[in-house]
């Protein structure tokens, strides 16, 4: 077998990790040819195929799935070798990679990654928005955003605020032309913009109002994948959407939405930031949880 190299093991990981060649190039700031061309290199050296390749996408096969099950955990550990060399220079460097839905992402970590980032100028920061709940560790992340009630046993989690509440809008046009729903209820005689999980299941509406819960089956002809675009239906009148306040909180003040139902308010948990507790952390990331402690 020739000699392998750890940059080709690293853009395989990376390849599969950013689901195909294109994505790992724009990444890593190289061309494609030459991700491809590392690729062939690497699956030469070994003497068998790792990726299966087609016009759309690009998939492990079962030898580069067992290869990147003992792959991520070494190439983490290589990494966060060489960050813990970061603490016997001056400023810390390295990067950090979290995964969160888009509303946290949006609202809560991306503000605190762009001060953080200031402080910290030698510390890349990555997010990804998924609305699907990962494995963190399995999919190459440091940390993760969740709700509270969401985290499993093992892992240390730290809260990003205080609790969340949804709000129910719509746009002044929808409004004129559908009335004002009285009560949760009202709103299975409008059209309200569903919105599905990755896995599937349809996103259930919950209202809780002196101590009397309901919980609705919205009904509407559009159906959604993210609070994006369920606000952007909302704004073009397609009926009435149910998104976090903080989502929201600009276009209610600027009167292009209007919250309804604002005295049937369900308290949620918090969003927090969680990592691995059985895990070593870089020094980059330490410096990140360090800065997200002072902020609360």
């Amino acid at each position: 077998m020739r000699p392998l190299r750890l940059d080709s093991l690293e853009i395989f990981e990376d390849v599969v990790r950013r689901g195909g060649f294109r994505a790992a190039a724009l990444g890593r700031g190289v061309s494609s040819s030459a991700i491809s061309q590392s690729i062939s290199v690497l699956e030469e050296a070994l003497g068998i195929r790792l990726l299966n390749r087609t016009t759309r996408s690009v998939a492990p096969t079962e030898a580069g799935e067992q290869l990147l099950e003992r792959l991520r955990p070494a190439l983490h550990d290589i990494r966060t070798a060489i960050d813990d060399l970061n603490q016997l220079r001056e400023r810390p460097s390295g990067t950090v990679r979290i995964n969160a839905p888009g509303p946290a992402a949006d609202h809560v970590l991306c503000p605190l990654a762009f001060e953080f980032m200031k402080i910290y100028p030698d510390v890349n920061v990555e997010i990804v928005s998924d609305a699907a709940i990962i494995d963190i560790v399995e999919q190459g992340f440091d940390a993760g955003v969740r709700f509270g009630n969401q985290l499993a046993q093992d892992m240390i989690a730290m809260p990003l605020g205080p609790p969340l509440r949804y709000a129910i809008v719509a746009s002044p046009e929808y409004l004129r032309k559908r009335g004002r729903p009285d009560s949760p209820r009202d709103l299975l005689q409008h059209d309200c913009i569903r919105r599905r999980f990755p896995g599937g299941t349809m996103v259930t509406w919950k209202f809780e109002r002196d101590g009397d819960e309901v919980e609705i089956t919205p009904k509407g002809r559009l159906t959604l994948s993210s609070a994006h675009q369920e606000l952007q239906a909302a704004l073009a009148g397609s009926g009435v959407a149910h998104l976090f306040e903080d989502y929201v909180r600009d276009d209610v003040e600027q009167g292009r939405v209007i919250e309804l139902l604002s005295d049937w308010k369900k308290k949620l948990p918090s969003w927090y930031l969680y990592y691995p507790s059985r895990r070593h952390t870089s020094a980059a990331m330490r410096v990140f949880l360090e800065y997200i402690r002072n902020q609360r």
